[in-house]
């Protein structure tokens, strides 16, 4: 098992990088706890396959450095790393049986032959392999491959962690769900240290216990799927994460007062939030708040807005409904059951769910110093 440490970790694929544009990934610090299970979430190109390539020594960073429990292995080549990587699409030998794909890790270390039947069976019998045993690979369907790439990286005790690109890319829809409780198992198992990399919400809350959001190649935020849900520390990860993402709304700074207005209509804000706008002086201002949190009635209320529902959305155990807020659209998710206005109602945003965003990093939330700062800007951020 192994703590894998990011320091100062910046890469470019450009020779004279002149800007931040000029990153794939942005100088950033960085920790994976020993033993813990991660997810790394982003959309494609974010970086999350360039940060899973300098982990494992395939790709040498530009800046920075990467330590395992301590010690820098930006020399060491991947072999040397003790890192056990799955890939997209399985990488195992065809003509190979799978008890000889799985034991093949373990030959090249010279290991005892009857450790070696030992370990594969333990393995095989783990991930549901071992009626295929005696099977050649290239007879087996897409998930027993990939259960076989995966088995490849479990089979060692040296392993220092594992990291998975993506591995459930070429999996039936219907196996996904098995695929990573399976996953979850292993890891609580082995206690090993595995860095699982997807585009996929649902994928990395399944998995992981906690979650890093990578945008526009930095880590963004870092927590638990709890937390990214209910304090999105980004503007991208209150979008990127739900069903559907949080409503984001421009607004500015209110001439008479120390709330903020969209479109003319003022919004109230907390005082940790008033004091956080009152120490910047950046224009670049958002309010968001997940459409579980917005109440929508048929009557007004104090601090409500005026909507026209446009959109009903029936989906069973919840409704989404699509209201205008003058020419914007606002997201919202009902309970089954719950009543929708015909046309018109009004909604209002609790100030508990009311998120604050400068230069898309929240802020003026209750912190440990009370100060109401931003949570932007950290160690994770670029």
């Amino acid at each position: 098992m192994a703590e894998i440490r990011l320091e100062s970790l910046a890469h470019s694929y450009t020779a004279h990088p002149a800007s931040d544009a000029d990153y794939a990934i942005r100088r950033m610090n960085h920790v994976w706890e020993d033993g813990g299970a991660f997810a790394l979430l982003g959309p494609s190109g974010c970086g999350k396959s360039t940060m899973l390539n300098i982990i494992s020594g395939l790709l040498t960073p530009s800046e920075g450095a990467v330590k395992f429990n301590g010690q820098t292995v930006n020399g060491l080549e991947p072999q040397e790393r003790n890192i056990a990587q799955v890939f997209q699409f399985p990488v195992i030998y065809d003509t190979m049986t799978v008890f000889d794909n799985l034991a093949f890790p373990l030959r090249n270390m010279k290991t005892p032959a009857a450790k070696i039947r030992s370990k594969v069976q333990e393995i095989a019998e783990i991930l549901e392999l071992t009626p295929v045993l005696d099977k050649k690979a290239r007879n087996l369907n897409a998930d027993e491959k990939q259960k076989v790439s995966m088995g490849r990286g479990l089979v060692r005790d040296d392993v220092s962690a594992i990291l998975f690109d993506e591995p459930l890319t070429v999996i039936d829809p219907h196996l996904k769900w098995k695929l990573r409780r399976k996953l979850k198992q292993i890891h609580e198992q082995f206690n090993i240290t595995m860095v699982y990399v997807t585009h996929d919400q649902l994928e990395a809350a399944t998995f992981a216990d906690k979650i890093a959001v990578m945008y526009d190649g930095a880590i963004v935020q870092f927590g638990t799927p709890r937390e990214l849900f209910e304090q999105p520390n980004h503007t991208f990860v209150g979008y990127f994460i739900g069903s559907p993402g949080m409503n984001l709304l421009p607004v500015k700074r209110a001439p008479d007062s120390a709330d903020i207005t969209f479109k003319g209509l003022p919004i109230a804000l907390t005082a940790n939030q008033q004091h956080a706008l009152s120490r910047s002086k950046s224009e670049n201002i958002k309010v968001g708040i997940r459409p579980e949190f917005v109440h929508l009635r048929d009557t007004q209320k104090e601090a409500s807005f005026a909507v026209t529902v446009t959109h009903t959305e029936d989906l069973g155990t919840y409704k989404i409904v699509t209201v205008m807020l003058d020419d914007t659209p606002i997201k919202i998710r009902l309970a089954e059951g719950s009543p929708v206005p015909a046309r018109h109602g009004w909604i209002n945003f609790p100030s508990r769910w009311l998120k604050l965003y400068i230069d898309e990093y929240l802020v003026g939330e209750d912190s440990e110093n009370g100060d109401g700062d931003s949570q932007g800007g950290s160690d994770n951020a670029a």
